[in-house]
């Protein structure tokens, strides 16, 4: 088995390889002075079990570029079998022709996938679980809500009550709001734009409540800090916030500052650099995905590491 990565995420991939036992794959990932990807696989992998950590994010296109083409340098190396893991799938949220001439990008991008070479592939948190339909490779779909699970455990908030900010977002809530046996709440909103988020209303009691906002992920935080000043309006106490992927861009960032969300605990998921101002809480899942590697290459099974009480975390 050998774990190579791209240069989205390499701090991720070296927690992944440290925490499994093995050194990181070497590779040059560079680039010509056009702008062109050039990927160099350093070592022989004829044979071998491979996987490229490479997270979509932001440039994504970039990302996935370098994904697509270290995958055809595996296959062209004549690796056994090629698993990318994601630990953010990109262009997620473009999963449907929800208007006029659009594209359904999601599925373009798995279909991509697969023509590079991959034979499998490990994600995280998809913004939709029917993206994994969009494959046909088998897809192994982890959560980062055991990890994030434990961390919650230990801050035992008191009157808690779990919020979805959306109603997309029910399902995720409702787990969470089972597993910390607490109650559920919901806030209906509004999209004015891509950047713009209009909250209208609470469906539930959190007055005099502490609230756990829960989401998959969040860029400009549109969608978290209208929610929470909704909440705050309502008489919620104390507002935490939980993302599986925070991408936060410039106007995100800015935003937390301004809101009235005391904490955000997210994952590693997405490489980003320090940010002054807002009380960030960043949890590794490098255990979880190297764990679901070393099953994946002992063909053992994969679905206990999202299962907990009896219960599944979707």
């Amino acid at each position: 088995m050998k774990i190579f990565t791209g240069t989205s995420n390499p701090v991720l991939a070296k927690s992944i390889c440290d925490g499994i036992g093995i050194p990181l794959g070497h590779c040059t990932v560079s680039a010509f002075p056009d702008g062109e990807t050039f990927v160099k696989i350093e070592e022989n992998v004829r044979g071998e079990d491979v996987y490229v950590v490479q997270s979509t994010s932001p440039p994504t296109n970039h990302h996935l570029m370098e994904l697509f083409i270290m995958i055809d340098a595996l296959r062209r190396s004549s690796a056994a079998r090629i698993t990318a893991v994601l630990p953010f799938y990109g262009y997620a949220r473009q999963d449907r022709k929800d208007q006029p001439r659009v594209p359904i990008t999601a599925k373009l991008v798995a279909n991509l996938l697969v023509a590079a070479g991959a034979n499998r592939v490990l994600t995280m948190d998809l913004h939709a679980q029917q993206i994994q339909g969009f494959f046909d490779i088998p897809v192994d779909h982890l959560y980062a809500a055991p990890v994030i699970y434990e961390h919650l455990k230990k801050m035992s908030l008191p009157d808690l009550v779990v919020v979805s900010p959306d109603v997309g977002g029910i399902k995720m809530a409702h787990a969470y709001s089972q597993f910390l046996e607490v109650g559920l709440a919901i806030v209906a909103k509004r999209r004015k734009s891509p950047t713009e988020i209009e909250a209208m209303a609470v469906i539930g009691e959190i007055r005099g409540k502490n609230v756990l906002l829960v989401d998959d992920l969040t860029e400009t935080a549109g969608t978290l800090t209208a929610a929470a000043k909704l909440l705050r309006k309502k008489g919620a106490k104390q507002i935490v916030a939980c993302v599986s992927h925070a991408l936060l861009n410039e106007l995100g960032i800015e935003r937390l500052r301004k809101s009235v969300i005391d904490e955000l605990i997210t994952t590693d998921t997405v490489s980003r650099p320090a940010i002054d101002g807002v009380k960030i809480t960043t949890l590794s899942v490098a255990g979880l995905l190297g764990e679901a590697i070393r099953r994946i290459h002992n063909n053992a099974s994969v679905t206990s590491l999202f299962e907990f009480k009896g219960g599944r975390t979707s």
